[in-house]
């Protein structure tokens, strides 16, 4: 099943560039391994050591936060868009 990842610039030198990468995977916990299988050394950036994603990167299936669905355990259908958005902060 495909899905297409959108990727932000600062994690875009692991990908070669691409500011989009499809994908096969069915959660988004699949879903990050999968990048790491193609693109060696993105989950270190995307994880912390425990395997959860970082605190300062959000999850967006189809515009709907992870965090208010289940999280990695997030099911993923073909043709579903995942956002990964740096957190912003400042005053």
């Amino acid at each position: 099943m495909s899905v297409k990842v959108l990727i932000p610039t600062p994690l875009q030198k692991f990908t070669n560039d691409q500011a989009t990468i499809e994908c096969d995977a069915s959660s988004i916990a699949q879903l990050i391994d999968a990048l790491d299988s193609s693109c060696p050394g993105i989950k270190d950036r995307l994880c912390d050591d425990s395997g959860k994603p970082r605190r300062f990167l959000n999850f967006y299936v189809n515009s709907e936060d992870i965090r208010f669905l289940d999280n990695t355990e997030t099911v993923l259908s073909d043709g579903d868009e995942v956002s990964i958005v740096p957190a912003v902060a400042g005053g």
